[in-house]
């Protein structure tokens, strides 16, 4: 009896100093960050997908976010279900259409290149590559050869490759996380174009960044800071800037990796269904001008040099459909001062 009283004593010390660490870095990762860097350039990632599934002319709300916006870095998806919806059949009209404006407008671009890239419903396997998984790793090799080979000479608007989105995060209508297929595709592309560096993406508050960050020679992170949950319904991830500094710190020591921007950063909100459908003052509970301002500080207080927001589709249709041009605006304030500051430290 003494010796299990004993090891309940020494398992109680030991509970009691996790308890403590974890209280310390709780606190340390909400500790207040005054500063915010002012240079951090703004950009965006528009979907055309999403733009036409929401109502809108896709190509009207391109151009007035080149156009009214001035938004100068853009992130485009290129979905593979689009783009090759017959086995070796192309259609490239819409990624060719947005890259010449993009240059038009001296905007650099980030292509997005995989079976899983940014919008619902996260993977975009067309239906004939899904025969079998050999096929769909074959094919999905082969068809980033030839969007790489189509854009690499002829596009200096584009300034970075990212290959899938999130590839270790199991999200969405997709098949397993494969560490393997990715560093297939990420060899292809930089031996297809070893000129443009190679960004990888992970989930900010989910993702364990390493992985990811050791494979790329730019990391991108997310950062949504409302969410809702079902059986919880909507909650604010309760961590400060300094997280985002301490995973940079982890990237910086095991990765290797000093090169980190913010790929997604919440703008739209996250609700229980699809966004356009649910009542406004449901929308508005998750993101709203206020919302988005906070966000775009928060972010600038984690100090990585360039931060593209998510959300600029549904900022339009909440103008044109809905008769609320306030985030628009707020965003056209944001941009126009996009760079303009100093940054501190």
């Amino acid at each position: 009896m003494r010796y299990v009283k004993k090891i309940l004593k020494y398992l109680g010390w030991v509970l009691l100093m996790v308890i403590i660490l974890i209280s310390l870095l709780f606190v340390w990762v909400n500790w207040p960050v005054r500063s915010e860097d002012m240079n951090a350039k703004l950009g965006v990632t528009f979907s055309s997908r999403y733009a036409s599934d929401i109502g809108l002319d896709w190509k009207k709300s391109y151009l007035a976010m080149l156009d009214d916006l001035h938004v100068k870095k853009i992130r485009i998806p290129v979905y593979w279900d689009i783009t090759e919806p017959s086995p070796g059949q192309y259609d490239f009209s819409a990624i060719d259409w947005q890259l010449d404006e993009a240059k038009k407008h001296n905007a650099e671009v980030i292509l997005v290149v995989g079976q899983k890239v940014p919008r619902w419903p996260e993977c975009a396997i067309p239906a004939w590559a899904k025969t079998s998984d050999q096929m769909r790793k074959t094919s999905l090799l082969d068809f980033e050869n030839v969007v790489i080979n189509r854009y690499k000479n002829n596009q200096p608007e584009i300034k970075y490759w990212q290959v899938e989105n999130e590839p270790f995060l199991l999200f969405g209508l997709c098949p397993a996380p494969s560490a393997t297929l990715l560093d297939s595709e990420i060899s292809e592309v930089r031996r297809d174009d070893p000129t443009r560096q190679i960004i990888v993406t992970d989930s900010g508050e989910l993702g364990h960044w390493i992985p990811a960050a050791s494979r790329a020679d730019v990391f991108g992170t997310t950062m949504y800071r409302t969410i809702y949950k079902e059986g919880w319904g909507y909650y604010s991830y309760p961590i400060g800037p300094m997280f985002f500094r301490l995973k940079y710190a982890l990237i910086n020591l095991f990765a290797h990796q000093n090169k980190a921007m913010v790929i997604e950063l919440q703008a739209e909100p996250w609700v229980s269904g699809y966004t356009t459908q649910m009542p406004l003052s449901e929308q508005f509970k998750s993101m709203n001008v206020d919302k988005l301002k906070s966000n775009v500080e928060y972010a600038r207080k984690v100090g990585f040099p360039e931060i593209y927001l998510w959300g600029v589709e549904w900022w339009y249709w909440l103008k044109v459909k809905e008769g609320h041009p306030e985030l628009w605006n707020e965003a056209k304030i944001l941009f126009s001062q996009n760079g303009q500051g100093v940054g501190q430290n």
